[in-house]
């Protein structure tokens, strides 16, 4: 459809696309600059989380909106130097050898790797049920 037709005047669906588009993007600008100091996640962590999520959970919109959901819960709860660091001893316990096994074990890693569990928890609670 090229434009609607409103009691004989014909309209652009891209200026009513625009005009609606507007206080959507208003509301985002907003929300994102009063949410800055917590969301520090950066744009490629969440859509890495994303990929591997829907990997997992299925290749569908609904998937794509509960994975979303789900790095949005973690990174809330959960700021990203401390996500890093996680992720960090969760792949290097994964290894083999003595390398590895400088991560099993120890209190402050198995810390780390605790709150990253109890935010993913929560986004599990908040996103999937």
């Amino acid at each position: 459809m090229r434009g609607a037709v409103m009691k004989g005047i014909r309209r652009s669906p891209w200026r009513s696309a625009a005009v609606l588009a507007a206080p959507v993007a208003l509301a985002l600008a907003a929300s994102a600059a009063g949410a800055s100091e917590t969301n520090d996640y950066p744009t490629e962590a969440r859509a890495d989380y994303v990929f591997g999520c829907m990997a997992a959970n299925g290749q569908n919109q609904l998937a794509l909106h509960k994975c979303a959901c789900s790095i949005d819960v973690i990174a809330s709860i959960l700021p990203y130097d401390r996500y890093v660091d996680a992720e960090t001893v969760l792949s290097m316990r994964q290894g083999v050898g003595q390398p590895a096994n400088a991560f099993r074990g120890v209190g402050v890693y198995d810390d780390m790797v605790a709150d990253l569990r109890r935010a993913q928890a929560e986004a599990e609670i908040r996103c999937f049920e």
